[in-house]
């Protein structure tokens, strides 16, 4: 366990008023969900908890602890139960999720990041909750900045945004209520408590480019916006067209600062692509210097495809990546939830398989094909298909007893900066 010099004490009462502060501005204290607390006994992740709980308290709130075991330490199982200790001296529930199986040689960072996002975005789905809280504070912001200058490709923390993991982290946040703080006030203010927490001994270890970057002296206070100003703005102006088509008028991007075109164009991408790698940047910059000309855009991008006119740009899945391994036939048992490529979340009263519908548009009922013939040529292929036996329909085009819930428009106002607060359901 380790504490922290009390040289550098801070006032608790300021600690707490700017942490609480980020709480209030982002969560709802009428909301009924329980609030999901990232919870691995170093110092920041204590006050986080520490923080969370008495505000929780105050607004009549639940919280739960959840603990990712990447079992890369001998210590591992001990920091464990140390913290199933912490959260049960606060009363809060606790749970220790493991990241099981072989870890990579190469990338080992990245690889346990990956995992920890998605062990927490599945468990806080599971728990009814909408918010994960994570202790990420301004010296870890300043460490990745350092980080990303030697050509790492860590993303950048936001306050609140999106689960970085897709699908599993679909409909939960991450708020960071420390962003704003330093490391050691953080530790001196636990200390005047008389707190003591964990220190793994890999944020030290010198193999890996943020214990280098800690090392070397990054400082906390550096800020940057991984969104550019605006971009928050072109997603809520986009609207949906028949076939779940995105639009947004081709002006609004062109009037746009190129950081913020960039930024939604990245997302946007994505998001109709439904895949879980954004564009590189170099082909999104060349996909917005053609979006701010004026001749027709026809293109694809991450999955997406993209059309354009003077004074429209339409994105929608591509059709064709199935020929590249996306789109892929899934079998979908009686009641069962489950994610279609990214896109949809698909429930079918009986076992079925879903498929893309290019190719079997003839085999539609003849109101489906009319309804078919009103949604634009390039979306038509992409759109989900329920084969059960000799029955063949998609939900999109008329009465089903399936249902398809589009995941791409509100994926992409998230990715954008345009959910502001937590959902109010």
């Amino acid at each position: 366990m380790r504490r922290a010099s009390a040289a550098h004490a801070a006032e608790p009462a300021d600690i707490q008023t700017r942490a609480r502060a980020a709480l209030d501005r982002r969560l709802r204290s009428d909301a009924q969900a329980p609030i999901a607390v990232c919870f691995s006994g170093g110092g920041d992740s204590l006050a986080l908890l520490l923080t969370a709980s008495g505000w929780a308290q105050a607004h009549g709130r639940r919280l739960i602890a959840l603990h990712v075991d990447h079992q890369l330490q001998p210590q591992s199982a001990a920091w464990a139960a140390w913290c199933a200790e912490a959260a049960a001296r606060l009363d809060v529930p606790f749970r220790t999720l493991a990241w099981r199986g072989e870890k990579p040689v190469r990338g080992l960072p990245a690889a346990a990041r990956l995992a920890r996002h998605r062990l927490l975005a599945k468990a806080a789905r599971e728990a009814g909750a909408r918010v994960m809280l994570l202790g990420h504070t301004a010296d870890d912001l300043s460490e990745t900045l350092a980080m990303r200058a030697e050509g790492s490709t860590t993303p950048l923390a936001r306050e609140w945004g999106p689960s970085p993991v897709w699908p599993e982290g679909r409909g939960v946040f991450l708020l960071r209520p420390l962003l704003a703080l330093e490391r050691a006030e953080i530790r001196a203010w636990l200390t005047a408590l008389g707190e003591s927490w964990i220190d793994d001994p890999a944020n030290a270890d010198l193999r890996y480019a943020r214990a280098r970057a800690r090392a070397a002296g990054a400082q906390g206070g550096a800020r940057a916006e991984p969104l550019g100003p605006g971009t928050a703005d072109i997603a809520r102006a986009v609207t949906l067209e028949a076939g779940d088509v995105m639009r947004v008028e081709r002006d609004r991007l062109g009037q746009a600062a190129p950081e913020a075109a960039h930024a939604f164009l990245s997302a946007a991408c994505l998001c109709a692509g439904g895949g879980e790698r954004p564009p590189r940047g170099e082909r999104v910059e060349a996909l917005a210097a053609r979006l701010r000309g004026e001749a027709g855009v026809i293109a694809t991008l991450a999955g997406a495809r993209i059309e354009a006119d003077g004074e429209s740009v339409w994105l929608t899945r591509e059709a064709g990546e199935a020929a590249r391994g996306g789109l892929a036939e899934m079998a979908i048992p009686a009641g069962a939830r489950l994610v279609w490529d990214g896109r949809y979340e698909i429930c079918t009263p009986e076992p079925a398989a879903i498929r893309r519908l290019a190719g079997a548009a003839a085999r539609l009922s003849p109101g489906q094909q009319r309804a078919l013939s009103a949604i634009r040529a390039g979306a038509r292929g992409a759109l989900p298909l329920i084969v059960a036996g000799e029955a063949v329909h998609s939900p999109l085009l008329g009465p089903s007893a399936a249902s398809a819930a589009f995941l791409a428009h509100a994926r992409l106002l998230a990715a954008c900066g345009a959910v502001e607060r937590e959902p109010d359901r």
